[in-house]
């Protein structure tokens, strides 16, 4: 068994030829980031491992159940969360048809299948998500 160092939450770009699923955030006091474009994913519950914390998220916010062998990239971010915990970030290239099957969930204001190249030029999304989308991007032209 697998034992993971404390961390926040874990984040999961999915992409589909060229696209990724995108939603922007509630723009209520308190939280962070409101109002901006975002990635699924949040923070961990109880014992969950990583991978199992962006496939609940991913499940809660867009009805999508990633798959293992989906997940092409993962990294830890030591320390980036606002408590001092890692975070975690996964990128899946999902088959055709997944962006089909999603059922929005009660958090964000919309959702959106962007192109990953106007996804990272947004003014309005959480900038070290694109950052780390980018890192992927570019670890992927090697």
């Amino acid at each position: 068994m697998t034992l993971f160092l404390p961390f926040s939450g874990a984040k999961i770009a999915l992409l589909q030829d060229g696209h990724v699923l995108i939603y922007q955030r509630d723009d209520k006091p308190g939280i962070p980031w409101p109002g901006l474009w975002d990635l699924p994913g949040g923070g961990r519950e109880d014992d969950e491992t990583p991978l199992a914390c962006a496939v609940r998220e991913s499940q809660e916010e867009f009805g999508i159940t990633p798959q293992a062998a989906w997940v092409v990239w993962e990294k830890v971010y030591p320390g980036q969360a606002s408590n001092g915990l890692d975070t975690w970030f996964f990128v899946a290239e999902v088959p055709a048809g997944t962006f089909e099957q999603v059922v929005f969930g009660d958090e964000g204001q919309r959702w959106e299948i962007s192109t990953v190249t106007a996804f990272l030029a947004r003014k309005d999304a959480i900038g070290h998500l694109q950052r780390r989308l980018q890192e992927y991007l570019d670890h992927k032209k090697q």
